[in-house]
């Protein structure tokens, strides 16, 4: 199944949730409004909730809680991006002017700020102590993550398993929860753990080839600038894998480039990362955590929503933005 194709077998749970994405968005305060709609409206996958409403239907959820909870999902991943662009000091993305581009960063950092909060507001209407937990632990968690990570900047002897736990704090803790959150919705415990892990491995795949793609794609394909993971000093595994395969000059080339940040070698970096297997070697750990969020799955009930659980998991490493 394509992206396409998933996404018109759930249409009207699509349609209702950026309905209510709209609506909740809505506040007497123009400037939040303004920056609001510009960063939903910028061209995002709606990735993370679509996975929630297909982990409620897999469970055989039949009511329209899903719709708020993947509208929240959504909130959160969205705010994060808001202070991810000021944290990392980034002026585009998904090919636009960043918000804090055009309004600056304490604009974009209150905003941010409102979306958390309003997530929360929203987050308690199911009335269900579970779905607090699951989601208040997966914010905690994604900041920790993200501090780990502005730890880890300019730092060339960060491990290969230190990295890992970034990605799996700062990015597919937020999968996690939101599939999760599909089995609790249907009240199928049965399914929680499973479901749980499948978002975790699919997360992990999605940001594994998000990090090679800064050193193999064009920025117009992409939505960002290139090279902007190495001008922030960000360590990632194709850069760890070029220090640990590389001749000594490379090595010390690229530990160089990781401790002072810019782009000053980007163009040579770019093409040993390319020659030396490191983004073959990254896209084979990408396929790793898919062929695990598969696995996850094997006892979940044949149906077409599992065969778009599965095919998302492919679609996370087969993409090329």
């Amino acid at each position: 199944m394509t992206l396409d194709d998933i996404r018109t077998l759930m249409h009207d749970d699509l349609k209702a949730t950026d309905a209510l994405i709209l609506e909740r968005l809505a506040s007497d305060v123009v400037l939040i409004n303004q920056i609001g709609h510009y960063i939903i409206h910028s061209g995002g996958k709606r990735l993370r909730p679509l996975l929630l409403l297909l982990a409620a239907r897999a469970c055989g959820y039949e009511g329209r809680q899903h719709h708020t909870l993947a509208a929240v999902i959504e909130f959160i991943h969205t705010s994060t991006l808001l202070h991810d662009d000021v944290v990392d000091e980034s002026s585009v993305r998904r090919g636009r002017d960043t918000a804090n581009e055009v309004w600056g960063n304490a604009a974009s950092v209150l905003v941010g700020d409102f979306l958390y909060s309003r997530s929360f507001e929203m987050m308690v209407e199911p009335g269900d102590m579970r779905v607090m937990e699951i989601l208040s632990e997966a914010t905690n968690v994604i900041a920790e993550g993200e501090v780990l990570q502005l730890l880890n900047c300019h730092n060339p002897d960060v491990s290969i398993n230190a990295y890992m736990d970034v990605i799996h704090r700062k990015t597919a803790k937020l999968f996690e929860a939101a599939t999760r959150l599909g089995a609790v919705l249907a009240k199928q415990p049965q399914w929680e753990n499973a479901l749980a892990d499948y978002g975790r491995h699919v997360g992990a795949a999605f940001q594994l080839i998000d990090d090679a793609l800064d050193y193999m794609a064009d920025a117009d394909t992409l939505g960002k600038n290139l090279g902007d993971d190495l001008a922030e000093g960000k360590p990632t595994l194709p850069l760890i894998y070029l220090m640990e395969n590389g001749q000594p000059d490379e090595v010390a080339m690229v530990r160089r480039a990781i401790e002072e940040g810019g782009l000053d070698q980007l163009s040579e970096i770019t093409r040993l990362i390319q020659t030396s297997g490191a983004l073959d070697h990254t896209r084979l750990e990408a396929e790793k955590q898919a062929d695990l969020a598969r696995t996850a799955l094997n006892d979940l009930p044949d149906s077409p929503i599992k065969q778009a659980l599965n095919s998302l998991a492919d679609l996370a490493v087969q993409r090329s933005h």
